[in-house]
């Protein structure tokens, strides 16, 4: 029995050697095996190196670093306008007086030297017409003037300086017809907004005054809604966008080209939409002696009215053309019913008479002066302040 487990331990352990001789003998080769992955890199902490001391370099001890510079910061592409906030109309044709006074000089100062005279014959009267006449009063106010103080100056007898003054203000102040009504109406009614229309020749600043009426109201606190409705100039329609974005004023135009009144009426939806208080439309500066552009005038009118009533039709003139810009007012008061007068230029070489003169020949008060060149030198017009400047102090 012993000898037999012997035998077996013997074999068993011989088999043993042969298995492992094999192994040997058939196993795979270094250069036979894939290579293993590499490891991935241990994460290194950053390092963050000192500054080098003042007048250290590296091979003084100190560490020398040198940055890229820093990322410029991305500009806007774009950039907001920045709303302005104007001045309020109130008062304004007060604090522009100075500027009004510049024009005094012909028909304030003027009539003041003559009526001061001691002696008024017929040929001192007949100075007072010319410089009337000149200061673009018109003939028929001039005559009616030179009557009234003629009368005047008869029942008072010898004058006094203050008494020459008076008398030359108060027929001057009735002349300028202060009992007019000058109401702009730019109130809205109900969810309607009040819809100006601002009419002109070429040249007289009517894109300027439609602008700078835009800063008057809001100004007052009003909300505003330009149409650029002169498609025939696109240096109109860019010229009124700026003076929307300056004061927050939404502006509705159209292709160059294009149909005014289409923008006019896409305005008009447009301050109702947006619960505006006013829409002010901006239309092509047209020559009066062009019929059919006349006309168009008119559709531009007829077309608002389709989605709101039309409440104020603003004529503009420039003050230094005088007489000559009568035959223009005539023309647009036919087509549109003009409201109102605003009048530009009224500080340098206008002579402030076209004042009295547009008023009694159309019958329609001058509701806004333009002062100056700076975007707040338009005024609601003062009769009173209006002849106390011409007169001086």
């Amino acid at each position: 029995m012993d000898g037999y487990l012997g035998i077996i331990v013997i074999v068993a352990i011989v088999a043993i050697l042969a298995v492992g001789g094999l192994w040997l003998l058939f196993r795979p080769k270094a250069k036979d095996l894939p290579p293993a992955p590499p490891a991935p890199p241990e994460p290194k902490a950053p390092v963050v190196e000192e500054p080098a001391k003042a007048g250290l370099g590296e091979e003084d001890g100190g560490t020398t670093t040198t940055l890229p510079p820093p990322a410029p910061p991305i500009e806007e592409l774009i950039k907001a306008p920045e709303i302005e906030v104007p001045p309020p109309s109130a008062g304004r044709m007060v604090r522009l007086r100075s500027r009004l006074a510049r024009s005094q000089n012909v028909l304030g100062r003027g009539l003041l030297e003559l009526l001061s005279r001691d002696r008024l014959d017929d040929e001192v009267w007949d100075e007072i017409e010319e410089t009337l006449i000149t200061a673009d009063v018109g003939v028929a106010p001039t005559r009616a003037m030179v009557e009234e103080l003629r009368t005047k100056v008869k029942v008072l007898g010898t004058r006094t300086p203050d008494e020459v003054r008076k008398l030359l203000r108060d027929e001057l102040l009735a002349q300028v017809a202060p009992d007019l009504d000058r109401t702009l109406h730019t109130e809205p009614h109900g969810e309607r907004p009040a819809v100006v229309l601002v009419v002109g020749v070429n040249g007289t600043g009517k894109t300027t005054t439609t602008g700078k009426l835009a800063r008057v109201l809001v100004g007052d606190g009003r909300k505003v809604v330009l149409g650029a409705a002169d498609t025939f100039r696109a240096a109109a329609t860019d010229q009124l966008q700026t003076w929307g974005d300056r004061v927050g004023a939404g502006v509705v135009r159209g292709p160059e080209g294009g149909d005014p009144a289409s923008v006019a009426f896409d305005a008009v939806a447009k301050g109702i939409e947006d619960k505006a208080d006013t829409v002010i439309v901006d239309t092509a500066g047209r020559l009066h002696t062009k019929t059919g552009l006349m006309d168009e005038l008119g559709k531009v009118k007829r077309v608002i009215e389709k989605k709101a009533a039309v409440d104020e039709v603003l004529l503009v003139l420039d003050a230094t053309t005088g007489q000559n810009g009568m035959r223009q007012a005539q023309v647009f008061a036919e087509v549109v019913n003009v409201t109102g007068i605003a009048l530009t230029k009224l500080d340098g070489t206008a002579k402030g008479g076209i004042v009295i003169s547009v008023q009694r020949e159309l019958g329609v008060p001058v509701k806004l002066v333009g002062l100056g060149e700076g975007p707040d030198d338009l005024a609601p017009f003062d009769p009173e302040v209006f002849v106390d400047a011409l007169l001086g102090d």
